[in-house]
């Protein structure tokens, strides 16, 4: 009988405390406060969250699903160390998603979307002279998701979502390193969004997103790495601030 009635509105599951572990540890990890490599002890990071282990434990295996963590038998738990490989490739598919995001962004466009681009483009920069590293990743995040959302294309946005936090995390060692000319390359993308040229949109998120990965990549390159395999020593991470 139910599978006639056609849709119904789904109930709204409340989160539960596994999740909210989930993305508190996520985000200590995308910031930098947990290092790739590093042993994640449950007992610390139950007492850093305010909960018990059995959470943390929990969490930890959703991280691991995901990629995030490396569950070690014998050894316990780490945060996953992207290869050099794994990143160039995840960041070559951002370029490809997000240029094309940007074509469309061009083609699709209102004054209002133009202008929470404008917004969101001052932020970060204000967070960028502030030296809001932080801050500065997360507007930069926030933007590169607008655009994706003026696409118009729902599953181009889905498609881009799944790649966003590791994005934002590959993104935040070289924040600093881009700097302004990240925003002076945001702030022409815009420009060609308001216009409408869609080649020049696509141009220009093309070269800004390469920009990014090869900053990335040369970081790597700097430190002599091919790979971060190796567990970090441990450090007690500090919690992340909420909003």
């Amino acid at each position: 009988m139910l599978a006639n009635q056609g849709a119904t509105a789904k109930i709204a599951r409340p989160t539960t405390l596994r999740e909210s572990v989930f993305e508190a540890i996520l985000e200590l990890i995308i910031v930098g406060n947990l290092e790739p490599g590093q042993h994640l002890v449950e007992n610390e990071l139950a007492d850093i969250l305010g909960v018990s282990r059995q959470p943390v434990r929990e969490a930890l295996q959703l991280l691991s699903g995901e990629g995030w963590v490396d569950l070690r038998p014998g050894h316990g738990a780490f945060v996953h160390a992207p290869t050099v490989a794994e990143a160039d490739q995840l960041l070559a598919v951002r370029t490809l998603l997000e240029t094309e995001s940007a074509r469309l962004a061009a083609r699709n466009s209102d004054e209002p979307g133009v202008a929470h681009l404008r917004m969101l483009c001052a932020r970060g920069l204000a967070a960028f002279e502030a030296d809001d590293v932080d801050g500065s990743v997360a507007a930069n995040s926030d933007l590169h998701a607008a655009v994706t959302s003026l696409s118009g294309n729902q599953v181009l946005a889905e498609l881009t979502s799944q790649v966003a936090r590791r994005v934002r995390w590959y993104h935040t060692p070289v924040a600093r390193q881009r700097g302004r000319a990240s925003w002076d390359e945001h702030t022409a993308l815009i420009d060609a969004i308001a216009d409408g040229d869609e080649d020049q949109a696509a141009e220009i998120m093309r070269r800004h997103t390469e920009h990014t990965r090869h900053s990335y990549l040369e970081q790597r390159a700097s430190q002599g790495e091919e790979s971060v395999s190796a567990p970090v020593r441990r450090r007690r991470p500090r919690a992340a601030a909420t909003s």
